[in-house]
C-alpha cells in the first residue's frame, strides 16, 4: 500500500517519498529579485522531502507584485537559483520551481521600473498588501490584458520554464490558484472579458492552456506540473455556479496533454471538497498532489485510500525543515512564528532546529 515513506515517479522525476514541500512566500528575495545563500540553505535544510517547490517566482518584470519576492526571468536571477538547485541535489533533493505571475494581485511600489500590473480585466481586487516604502497599500488597478499582450504573457512563461530549467530545476509548478493571474482567467468576477478568453467555461481555461501547452513546448510535459484551488476564495476570487464543470473541463484537457501533475490545494483544509477532489483525479488520470492542512495520518489515509499519490504540506515545513524524520519516528513537530514568515532575514527561516 502507499505511505508517505514509498518512492514515487513523477513525470521524468523520483522522489524517495510522498511528502512535497508547498510553495509558500517567504519574502528573502534580495536586490533585482534574486535569491542567494539564505534561499539555498532554507531549502537545503529541507531536502528530505521527497519533492520541494519553490515560492511563487515571477516569470518576468510584470509578474511580480509582493515585496521580496523572488524572479526567474534574468540571468542574475538564474544564477541565483543555481546556488539552490545545486545544494538541494548535493542532498539528493528534487525540486520544482513555481512559476507564479501574480496579475492584479500587485502594487507598483513592488514593481521594477517600466512593469505594468496586467489581468484579464481593469478590476481591482480588494484588499492591501505590504510595500516596504510605504506601508500598506491598496491593491493596484491592472490594466486589462489585450490579447497581443496576452501572447507575450505565455511566452514569458515558456520562456521562465526554460530558465528553470538552465537553472537546475527538475520541472516546474504553474500556479493556477490563490486568485493569481491564471486562477483571474478561470474566474468570471475577475474576467469580465467578451472576447476569446472570456465567457464561457473553455475561453475562460484558454489562457491556462495555452500557457501549459507553451511550458510543455519548452521543457516537455513530463517537467510540468499546476497548481490550481477549486472553491478557494483567497485573493477576492468569490465561488461561482461553474466551479465543478471548469475544474472538471481543466482536468479533461490536462489528460490530454499528460503533464506530471495536477496539484489540488482544499481551501477548507478539513477534505469539505474531497468529491470533487476524486473526480478532478479520475478525469485526470495521472498523479495527484493535494495540500489542505493534513496532518500524518489524515495524510496516510489520503493515500490508501487513493485519494491522492502525493501530499503537499505547507506551514508544517516552516518551523520543522526535518519533517520527513519527525514523521517517520513520531516526534512532537515544532510550531512556526507567524511574526516571521515575511521578514527579510534569517530569523524565522534557517534557524529552526531539527531533532539531532
Amino acid at each position: 500500500m502507499n505511505t508517505l515513506f514509498s518512492s514515487k515517479t513523477i513525470g521524468a522525476t523520483t522522489l524517495a517519498n510522498r511528502v512535497a514541500m508547498a510553495p509558500m512566500t517567504r519574502s528573502r528575495a534580495v536586490q533585482n529579485h534574486t535569491v542567494g545563500e539564505l534561499t539555498a540553505t532554507y531549502y537545503t535544510q529541507r531536502a528530505s522531502a521527497g519533492l520541494i517547490i519553490t515560492e511563487g517566482t515571477a516569470p518576468s518584470p510584470n509578474g511580480l507584485g509582493y515585496a521580496r519576492t523572488p524572479a526567474v526571468y534574468s540571468p542574475e536571477q538564474i544564477a541565483g537559483w543555481k546556488l539552490v538547485t545545486n545544494a538541494v541535489h548535493a542532498h539528493r533533493g528534487k525540486i520544482f520551481l513555481q512559476l507564479m505571475h501574480v496579475g492584479r494581485i500587485a502594487h507598483p511600489l513592488n514593481t521594477p521600473e517600466g512593469a505594468k500590473v496586467h489581468a484579464p480585466s481593469a478590476i481591482a481586487a480588494a484588499g492591501q498588501m505590504w510595500t516596504d516604502k510605504e506601508g500598506m497599500k491598496d491593491n493596484a488597478v491592472p490594466e486589462a490584458l489585450s490579447t497581443t499582450e496576452i501572447a507575450a504573457t505565455v511566452a514569458d512563461f515558456a520562456q521562465a520554464a526554460k530558465n528553470a530549467i538552465e537553472a537546475g530545476f527538475d520541472g516546474i509548478e504553474l500556479h493556477g490558484a490563490n486568485g493569481y493571474l491564471l486562477e483571474q482567467f478561470l474566474n468570471p468576477h475577475s474576467n469580465q472579458r467578451t472576447d476569446t478568453y472570456g465567457g464561457s467555461v473553455e475561453n475562460r481555461a484558454r489562457f491556462v492552456l495555452e500557457v501549459v501547452d507553451a511550458a510543455i513546448a519548452a521543457i516537455g510535459k513530463e517537467r510540468v506540473g499546476i497548481r490550481i484551488s477549486p472553491y478557494g476564495t483567497f485573493n477576492d476570487q468569490p465561488n461561482y455556479p461553474e466551479i465543478d464543470v471548469t475544474y472538471l473541463y481543466l482536468a479533461d484537457e490536462l489528460a490530454k496533454r499528460g503533464i506530471a501533475y495536477i496539484h489540488l490545494l482544499d481551501p477548507s483544509g478539513s477534505g469539505a471538497h474531497d468529491a470533487l477532489f476524486a473526480d478532478v483525479r479520475k478525469r485526470f488520470g495521472g498523479t495527484l498532489i493535494v495540500n489542505g492542512n493534513y496532518s500524518k495520518e489524515r495524510a496516510e489515509k489520503a493515500l490508501q485510500s487513493g485519494l491522492a499519490d502525493v501530499i503537499a504540506f505547507g506551514r508544517p515545513y516552516i518551523a520543522n525543515p526535518d519533517l520527513v524524520e519527525r514523521f517517520k519516528s513520531g516526534a512532537e513537530l515544532a510550531v512556526p512564528d507567524p511574526n516571521t514568515f515575511y521578514t527579510p532575514d534569517a530569523k524565522g527561516y534557517i534557524d529552526y532546529p531539527t531533532l539531532d
